[in-house]
């Protein structure tokens, strides 16, 4: 049960071991572009590309697909950023045990975000923990865990696809470790939990008063969707990439002319841009065809 571009690995993994795969569930397609095109998901295309069967409920939670995934008997069902909560009667099943592949060290940063929340939050690493599925929000206990560093230029795209590599060879591992019958769960401690609630596309209006490496780590955070922008003369423009440097002035005002923006503590050099309608380029390219006045106050 898989739904985004994080899950690909993992079943791709499962498909070249020697463990029989029945069915894929993933989330059904939705509208892309304001309602132009219908798009599948990552996870159904992928399927569908190595003759997998696939199945896309709206919803879980009836009788039709209860009765569905006892006609398949699986052992396992391995959900990885699947985007639906399973309910109660699947979990009470006897004889299937459901495994998460979840993008944090649980029990840090449950929920729907813990890639971007992790870098927000400036963690000096992450990873990824193999868990056994309960009703409680990620709070089942941990079977599998390994970490990976996060620098400061490290961003979501980036620390997604080593994460999604190392999910592919913990699950395979788990596997092996449930087929030797050499368990062993732990469970997790609760006054250390924390939650990545989902990324409100709110957040990522860039707010200058906000230090610089704050703004840097929301910039690496929110790369590539929904990403962060300020609005320059009307138009909307995403900062791609960006760096700290180390001048100060006026929060929000275009301090020279390599595109430094000051923030409330230190500023921002822009490397890489994305004007409201046009490609992302890099800042020299930008600044060829837009001039931009020092001084100038960004919104």
């Amino acid at each position: 049960m898989g739904t985004p571009d994080f899950a690909v690995p993992i079943l791709e993994a499962l498909q070249n071991s020697d463990n029989k795969i029945l069915e894929i569930y993933t989330q059904p397609a939705k509208k892309k572009d304001r309602g132009q095109k219908v798009q599948n998901s990552p996870v159904y295309d992928f399927a569908k590309k190595i003759n997998l069967q696939v199945r896309c409920p709206i919803s879980l939670a009836n009788s039709e697909e209860l009765i569905h995934i006892k006609s398949l008997k699986p052992d396992v069902v391995v959900v990885v950023a699947y985007g639906q909560i399973l309910p109660s009667d699947f979990l009470n099943l006897k004889n299937i045990i459901f495994l998460n592949v979840h993008a944090s060290l649980l029990p840090k940063w449950r929920g729907a975000a813990p890639i971007q929340r992790a870098i927000l939050n400036m963690d000096e690493e992450t990873g990824v923990s193999i868990m056994k599925i309960v009703e409680k929000l990620d709070a089942g206990p941990v079977l599998l865990k390994s970490k990976i560093i996060i620098n400061k230029e490290s961003n979501y795209q980036d620390v997604s696809k080593k994460m999604s590599i190392l999910g592919a060879k913990l699950i395979l591992n788990a596997l092996d470790l449930l087929k030797s019958g050499n368990i062993n769960f732990s469970d997790q401690n609760e006054n250390e939990a924390t939650y990545a609630k989902k990324i409100d596309k709110k957040e990522s209006k860039i707010n200058w008063n906000d230090s610089a490496s704050n703004i840097v780590a929301k910039i690496n955070a929110l790369n590539p969707n929904p990403g962060c922008w300020f609005d320059l003369l009307g138009s909307r423009i995403k900062i791609i990439k960006a760096k700290e440097v180390n001048i100060n002035g006026r929060p929000g005002a275009v301090l020279n002319e390599n595109f430094t923006i000051a923030c409330s503590e230190n500023a921002i050099k822009v490397l890489e841009l994305q004007k409201e309608g046009k490609k992302k380029t890099t800042v020299q390219e930008f600044l060829r065809g837009n001039k931009l006045k020092t001084g100038t106050s960004l919104i």
